[in-house]
């Protein structure tokens, strides 16, 4: 599997919303993140199915999310591109996934497990944690849990 092939994923976790795509995958909003574009979740619902599973194949390589940034431009806002975000660090579990871990009386990831994990991983566990975030009500909190069966299950402590 490609690098960018395990970018281009559904999670286990999304799987309620992933037979019609209701909401933004994920995978389609680390690579927003990563070229500076912001989709409001009713232009998502206003696309197609098509060009839904088009974003989420899309290559997640500079040149691709360059690519992907310039065909955006005009229906999405331009946000400050993800450069350094605790989602692309390894060095460190960040400590809003320990605060979110406690809070939700899961076992929080050790350092050698957050290493183990992938960018896309890391990505989400972040987004499901992040407060402010459209996906850090009740619902999506009530995600973590499963995000972290699904994600360390086969990963070395």
């Amino acid at each position: 599997m490609k690098k960018t092939d395990r970018h281009c994923r559904i999670f286990k976790f999304e799987a309620e919303f992933s037979d019609n795509l209701r909401c933004i995958p994920m995978a389609v909003r680390r690579k927003l993140d990563l070229c500076g574009r912001k989709l409001r979740l009713q232009h998502w619902l206003e696309l197609g199915d098509e060009q839904k599973m088009e974003l989420l194949n899309w290559g997640d390589s500079e040149l691709e999310l360059h690519k992907l940034a310039d065909r955006l431009k005009e229906s999405c806002n331009e946000i400050n591109r993800a450069i350094q975000e605790e989602w692309q660090q390894i060095d460190r579990v960040p400590g809003l996934i320990e605060e979110a871990c406690l809070a939700s009386k899961q076992p929080v990831p050790n350092l050698r497990q957050w290493q183990q994990l992938d960018e896309l991983e890391r990505f989400a566990l972040l987004k499901l944690c992040s407060p402010g975030h459209s996906h850090s009500n009740s619902k999506s909190r009530g995600n973590l849990p499963l995000a972290l069966g699904e994600f360390l299950e086969n990963k070395i402590t």
